[in-house]
């Protein structure tokens, strides 16, 4: 590859991805010193969407809102046992992750859903991803979730690393019907999951 691609890159071809796993055995990842968990408060909405802007999730903060109303506003009360953060030494929020459903209702397995993971962009490179993901994950399996999915999609190529390096594998129809996105995972990751995966090729990974 001779383009050096961001964690969230809009060049790339855009397909959904749907990943899953288990929930027994678990990993754990401890957080850096000076990181500390905490649960959604009361008015936290702007640190998730300030968060989530600056990991390109959204280009401004009214498509922040639109989200949070979409999928949070309903259920605010739920976000106390639900909506994970990371905050630094200083009190400040700098990731975020939510132990979730389909509130949306097209998935009627009970599964629980990992929402909206997303490190703040100055502090993504230091190792509060996969602290981030094992926390939440546990916090869904006390919620009583047995099984776990993941949505995603190909420009955050970055991030689905991170969920192969944990265990999560393509629901086997989301490998069917998004196949070219996996492909496009596997030629900027190459990851080992991926191994039944052919990799794209450059043409078939930009965006026109």
């Amino acid at each position: 590859m001779n383009i050096l691609f961001d964690n969230h890159d809009s060049r790339i071809k855009y397909y959904e991805l749907m990943l899953e796993r288990d929930l027994d055995g678990l990993p754990r990842f401890p957080l850096p010193e000076g990181y500390h968990f905490v649960f959604y408060r009361p008015g936290d909405c702007g640190n998730w969407i300030e968060i989530e802007k600056s990991a390109k999730e959204f280009s401004s903060y009214e498509q922040g809102m639109e989200a949070w109303g979409k999928y949070y506003a309903a259920n605010e009360d739920m976000l106390p046992q639900r909506m994970a953060f990371i905050e630094n030494a200083d009190g400040r929020k700098v990731a975020t992750a939510t132990a979730y459903y389909d509130v949306l209702g097209r998935d009627k397995s009970g599964d629980g859903w990992l929402h909206w993971v997303a490190v703040h962009r100055e502090y993504q490179g230091k190792g509060l991803s996969k602290p981030l993901i094992s926390y939440v994950l546990n916090v869904m399996r006390g919620l009583g979730y047995t099984h776990a999915k993941i949505p995603t999609q190909s420009t955050s190529w970055v991030a689905c690393k991170v969920y192969l390096d944990l265990g999560f594998r393509p629901i086997p129809k989301n490998a069917v019907n998004s196949r070219k996105g996996w492909e496009i995972v596997k030629a900027l990751t190459d990851h080992p999951a991926l191994a039944s995966f052919s990799p794209a090729a450059m043409e078939e990974i930009l965006a026109k």
